[in-house]
């Protein structure tokens, strides 16, 4: 046992940091694979990626050349009046793409699903088509889901709307949808300029990403069965791949998906995760005008500008205002179900979705995730040196507060490289994972504590030969017992006992036989004696037996079961030699005999001399 608790003293650190190794080996490959601690892990990762989108969002800028117009509940309220009911007619729009068209802006996307005729007045959805024929820079947008076949028969969708899209990767797997929401087939004939605007939310009702491409396969109409996989780019991501061609001449010909799971544009990449959706970098809450926020327009506002015009009186907003402009139109109102939640604001109107998007497309810092095992070394140094905090610094407060501080360079560090570098890098496994061992090795470095105490105080109470306790030992318990034995008028007795002809003995057989007998001997004492009493070598062949609440009389009665255990028996030194060892003793017990140690160890000493002087092998009784 000695060695065995200089083995753990001597390799403490080693067995640390193999546990160490082995708890992360243990939760990277057994505890976070399971379902149950993949969604607790996800829940909470995606907390702290909202929490550091909201710190980083204030230094993030907008591009001033995006703008939202939006039907909010002013609008809403006053196309009612106006129109009677909603939706309103087609014109309307056609109208308002008139009047932004005529300032020349860059792009103008609707964020609004044109999904049936409502020719409510005559030339009312002719007047819309007729936009999209005679601006090719306007785009419009399908939706897809997974409706069942007996409600809705998948429709086919003309193929000019799919993107042929060159996989590089074997990790990328678009999100397949059996189903569509078409828009008007006129529209569809009238351009190319659609995409998809599917949304979908996270498991806590959130938006983080946008399903950048998506698979729609084309079905056979006789019986629904696929025919190919089929694929469609979203709105905004078709319409920023026209804007590099035209304006920075990227010269984009194909779209493709490198090793690394990018969509390549030109010079800029777009990560994807496995189910081919961007991780959008978010900018501030909407409806603060700052420069971490986009320029919101209300419907109602272009509606009086052109009515303005018409009257050649100056609208609301000025001639110029959409001119070079990236115009997005869209809702804000709750009844209209348009409204998000994403990690910088509660109410998000869903337009907002598309214009953050195009401007991460352009600031071409859309967020990617660390690699696993990048994340994995992080978890594993940041877990190393929690244990290095413990086992390093003694005080307690201070391996504290350094750890605290360690998790706060972290959290700063993580935050720190999703402003600079757009890298999500965990925090929830690397916080845990170093909380955890950083309890782990305090109770480790304490356990170690304690067992080197133990061992300690083992090699300075016990005698090395026979390990019985020591004379030091001994002489404190001596002087406990009557303190103790005083305060709780109680009794106990003392035995002092000596082997006898030992030096004979050992002049005979040698010293080693003697040490060979003095082991025997204490051991046969230990096995004669309780739990609570202290056998202890006294000196030399010397031992003492310091007995618990046990008057005169037990005493000798026990002090003469010990003399007859050790001579009964021969004691085999070698195959071939058994010799007999006997014993004498001397017995005092408190308060009678003495009240000090020297008292009881003399009147003890008097039993033991009696004993010798009468032949051995016997208790000496004054």
């Amino acid at each position: 046992m000695k060695s065995f608790f200089s083995f753990l003293h001597r390799h403490r650190y080693d067995i640390l940091f193999s546990g160490i190794l082995f708890l992360l080996l243990m939760f990277i490959f057994i505890v976070l694979p399971k379902e149950e601690t993949k969604n607790v892990v996800s829940f909470l990762e995606n907390k702290t990626f909202d929490i550091r989108q909201n710190v980083i969002a204030k230094d993030k800028k907008v591009n001033k050349d995006i703008v939202i117009v939006t039907v909010d509940d002013p609008s809403y309220e006053y196309l009612i009046e106006t129109y009677g009911d909603w939706p309103v007619p087609r014109n309307v729009y056609a109208k308002i793409l008139d009047y932004i068209q005529e300032q020349q802006p860059k792009y103008v996307a609707f964020d609004l699903l044109f999904i049936k005729s409502l020719n409510r007045i005559p030339g009312s959805d002719d007047a819309l088509i007729e936009g999209f024929k005679k601006y090719p820079n306007t785009y419009t947008a399908i939706n897809f889901d997974d409706y069942a076949f007996e409600l809705r028969t998948p429709p086919v969708i003309d193929k000019k709307i799919k993107t042929d899209i060159i996989f590089n990767s074997d990790n990328i797997l678009p999100r397949k949808f059996t189903n569509c929401r078409i828009i008007m087939e006129e529209i569809i004939q009238a351009t190319d300029k659609i995409g998809h605007i599917n949304t979908p939310k996270s498991d806590d009702g959130f938006i983080r990403t946008v399903p950048i491409i998506v698979n729609y396969p084309r079905y056979n109409t006789s019986d629904n069965t696929e025919l190919a996989d089929e694929y469609y780019l979203y709105m905004t991501v078709k319409m920023a791949v026209d804007y590099l061609n035209k304006y920075e001449n990227a010269g984009i010909t194909e779209i493709k998906i490198d090793k690394d799971n990018n969509l390549l544009l030109n010079d800029r990449k777009i990560p994807l995760t496995e189910d081919a959706q961007a991780i959008l970098n978010w900018y501030g809450e909407t409806g603060i005008e700052v420069d971490n926020t986009f320029k919101y327009v209300s419907f109602w506002e272009v509606l009086k500008s052109i009515e303005a015009q018409e009257y050649g009186k100056q609208g609301l907003l000025p001639n110029d205002f959409f001119k070079d402009k990236i115009v997005y139109i869209g809702t804000n109102v709750f009844s209209l179900s348009d409204i998000k939640t994403v990690p910088t604001s509660k109410y998000l109107p869903g337009v907002e979705i598309h214009a953050t998007l195009f401007n991460n497309i352009l600031d071409n810092n859309l967020i990617h995730r660390a690699s696993m095992p990048y994340n994995i070394l992080i978890s594993l140094i940041l877990a190393i040196a929690a244990a290095f905090t413990v086992f390093r610094i003694r005080s307690v407060y201070i391996s504290i507060a350094f750890f605290t501080m360690l998790l706060g360079l972290y959290l700063y560090f993580s935050t720190f490289v999703m402003s600079a570098y757009n890298v999500w890098v965990w925090v929830i496994i690397p916080v845990f994972l170093s909380l955890f061992i950083f309890v782990c090795s305090f109770i480790v470095k304490y356990l170690l504590k304690s067992r080197d105490f133990e061992y300690t105080y083992k090699l300075a109470t016990t005698d090395g030969l026979t390990e019985l306790y020591n004379h030091r030992f001994f002489q404190e318990q001596l002087r406990l017992k009557i303190k103790q034995s005083e305060r709780l008028k109680t009794k106990f007795s003392l035995i002092i006992i000596d082997i006898d002809f030992f030096k004979k003995f050992n002049d005979r057989y040698g010293h080693q036989a003697g040490d060979a007998v003095l082991k025997h001997v204490a051991n046969t004492l230990k096995k004669s004696v309780r739990n609570e009493d202290f056998v202890c070598r006294y000196g030399g062949e010397e031992m003492t037996i310091i007995l618990n609440n046990i008057n005169k009389d037990d005493a000798i009665k026990t002090a003469k079961k010990i003399c007859e255990n050790i001579a009964s028996k021969e004691y085999e030194l070698t195959p071939e030699l058994a010799v007999n060892i006997t014993i004498s003793l001397g017995v005092s017990t408190y308060p009678e005999n003495g009240t000090t140690p020297a008292e009881l160890i003399e009147y003890a000493d008097k039993g033991l001399y009696m004993a010798k002087e009468n032949g051995r092998n016997q208790v000496g009784v004054l």
